[in-house]
């Protein structure tokens, strides 16, 4: 092997996320793809692999989201991978184990990332469909003491009655003279 040579190898990467930042999925996917990119990786496969409780709190979250890919990478690399994601605020663990022992059509068994983009698509329009609900809440859904400053022109009604009054002045002074 040459300097310029470097050792690549096949890896199971296991990701768990936060349930907060997997709302916005397709920034965590997004977030993934860029820490493979950082470490010089080719996914291969990625799936979502299961959502569920965690055994134990961590970082104060109660559930997560795990993220199941098989990619290549320079072996001096995947330190690098593991560094970023203990940075990451959006993944709280990650482990690299290697994938020597699976076949390719096993691993291609494993790929889902059309899955993952239609997920994301769709939790990003229910974002927005529950932020438009949001929105239309707050419209729709006023006070009624925030409509009590309306009501105001009642008091506003003495000062054009005064105005109205101080108008006909020539006419209240010609019955006083009478």
């Amino acid at each position: 092997m040459t300097a310029t040579e470097t050792r690549t190898g096949i890896y199971e990467g296991m990701f768990l996320v936060t349930q907060t930042a997997a709302a916005a999925f397709g920034d965590v996917l997004e977030h993934i793809n860029h820490l493979f990119e950082r470490a010089d990786a080719t996914v291969v496969a990625m799936k979502k692999w299961d959502e569920r409780r965690l055994a134990f709190e961590m970082d104060k979250q109660k559930r997560g989201v795990y993220i199941l890919a098989y990619f290549t990478c320079p072996t001096d690399m995947v330190a690098h991978l593991e560094r970023d994601a203990v940075i990451s605020d959006k993944i709280m663990r990650l482990m690299v184990t290697t994938a020597d022992h699976l076949t390719d059509e096993e691993i291609a068994a494993n790929d889902d990332r059309k899955g993952l983009e239609t997920e994301a698509k769709f939790k990003a329009e229910q974002g927005e469909v529950e932020e438009s609900k949001k929105a239309a809440t707050v419209r729709l859904g006023a006070p009624v003491q925030a409509q009590a400053p309306e009501a105001k022109p009642e008091e506003a009604a003495p000062e054009a009655e005064a105005k109205t009054d101080a108008a006909p002045e020539g006419d209240a002074e010609a019955p006083a003279a009478e």
